[in-house]
């Protein structure tokens, strides 16, 4: 639900993420220009119009650079990055993606360092330079495994094996899967680990 708000950093998230997104803040004094570019460019983003938001989004960076507002860089960036990706502009969209990760790194807001993460990942993937989005995902299995958040390993694993077979190393592939299948077996969820423990015999059976 799109709301007038600035969405916090702690919210920052992929823009397919099943996780739940908060909208934070209110949007405060509306006649100040940085807040009212953001929120142009969120309803210009939702109507597709990516050309108008990526104007909208940048002038709103400028204002908050101006005021040296952190959080709205990060979200400038973000949502900047956001809107590169629609447009199938990757590079710029990792380089985007990357400043406002380097912000919330510095306050300590690993939440929204490891959705950003993820938005990197992807837009590696689909750059193509599948040896980056893999390091970046291995990671993200790693702290997903720290934090013991299944249901992120699975939705990793899945994306590493799809990348593994893209790049032809099948055997991998089928490992990731597995994988997969054991821990959705784990939680009974018997239809999903069947459907992953197929995917895995049929990349064996390719490999």
């Amino acid at each position: 639900m799109v709301s007038d708000t600035i969405q916090p950093m702690q919210s920052i998230q992929p823009m397919q993420s099943s996780e739940p997104m908060c909208e934070g803040q209110n949007l405060g004094d509306p006649n100040d220009p940085a807040k009212m570019d953001y929120m142009a460019g969120r309803k210009h983003f939702t109507a597709g119009d990516y050309t108008q938001a990526i104007i909208n989004f940048h002038n709103a960076l400028l204002g908050f650079e101006e005021k040296n507002d952190r959080q709205g860089i990060a979200n400038a960036s973000d949502r900047l990055g956001d809107t590169c990706v629609a447009r199938e502009e990757y590079s710029m969209a990792i380089s985007h993606y990357q400043r406002a990760a380097s912000i919330c790194e510095e306050e300590d807001d690993t939440f929204s360092v490891v959705g950003l993460n993820k938005k990197i990942a992807t837009s590696y993937r689909k750059m193509g330079e599948l040896d980056k989005a893999l390091e970046m995902m291995m990671d993200l299995v790693d702290h997903y495994r720290v934090v013991n958040n299944p249901r992120g390993v699975v939705e990793v694993l899945e994306a590493i094996g799809e990348v593994y077979q893209e790049s032809g190393a099948l055997e991998k592939a089928a490992d990731s899967f597995r994988t997969v299948s054991s821990i959705h077996a784990n939680f009974k969820h018997d239809r999903l680990a069947q459907e992953f423990a197929r995917r895995a015999e049929e990349l064996e059976k390719g490999a």
